[in-house]
């Protein structure tokens, strides 16, 4: 589930950039959108501050488990 919400927080964004490079926003909209932009890097880099210790988590686990057994078991 969280990598669904990562990628369609990925694909707002994209969509916010390209509307921003194309002159496709007003400048009224201009601090919204910004706004917007920081709100969704800041939920991608937290969704891959979690992933990532998530990850080391599994990695610790599974060198545990291979101390833990015999060598002569690979």
């Amino acid at each position: 589930m969280g990598n669904f919400i990562y990628s369609k927080a990925l694909k707002e964004l994209e969509t916010i950039a390209a509307e921003m490079e194309g002159d496709n926003v007003s400048v009224d909209a201009l601090p919204g959108k910004v706004k917007r932009a920081a709100e969704l890097i800041e939920s991608c880099r937290d969704m891959l501050k979690g992933t990532g210790e998530d990850v080391k988590k599994v990695l610790e686990g599974l060198l545990e488990e291979k101390e833990g057994t015999d060598p002569d078991s690979f």
